[in-house]
């Protein structure tokens, strides 16, 4: 019996292999922690240590944003999204909370947020020490959202492997 593929690193956290459901020779797609939205997944480059946007290669840049595509046609597929936020916090000062780029795709459909700007607020939020208000959605501060199971994480990167698996 062979053993699991070793976690994957996105900035100081390690990412269960079992929760990435898409990889190219540059980048991974893997599942949320803590969700704003079902469906909210992230992309980012496979090279770790890589913080801002400029300090991808040529190469790492064209194919992050090729993935960001593909992902982005799933997740909605998956949830009938009508459409989708995709968003990047290039650094500390606009948010970013992880050191490493990364992309959230976000499946959107019509009113599920009060204002439709208050997505941001709920990006701002997202990361382990900040939280925001005003969201129609139940978008609880950082400190009340509760991380999810691994098993949760890997049913949800199974179903976009299913879909990713039938449009080749």
């Amino acid at each position: 019996m062979s053993s699991p593929p070793p976690p994957f690193k996105f900035g100081p956290f390690d990412v269960p292999a079992s929760t990435v459901f898409y990889s190219s020779s540059e980048t991974s797609a893997f599942v949320n922690l803590r969700p704003i939205v079902p469906g909210h997944v992230l992309v980012c480059p496979k090279r770790s240590g890589v913080k801002r946007l400029r300090d991808l290669t040529d190469a790492e840049y064209e194919d992050l944003w090729r993935t960001v595509r593909k992902v982005q046609e799933v997740v909605e597929d998956l949830y009938e999204a009508s459409a989708s936020n995709v968003a990047v916090q290039d650094g500390i000062g606009a948010g970013q909370s992880v050191p490493h780029v990364h992309v959230h795709i976000l499946p959107r459909s019509d009113g599920d947020f009060e204002r439709n700007d208050d997505v941001y607020s709920a990006i701002e939020g997202w990361g382990p020490w900040r939280g925001e208000e005003g969201a129609r959605m139940d978008v609880p501060d950082d400190g009340d959202r509760k991380d999810r199971t691994v098993a949760d994480m890997e049913e949800e990167a199974g179903k976009y492997r299913s879909l990713l698996a039938s449009q080749k």
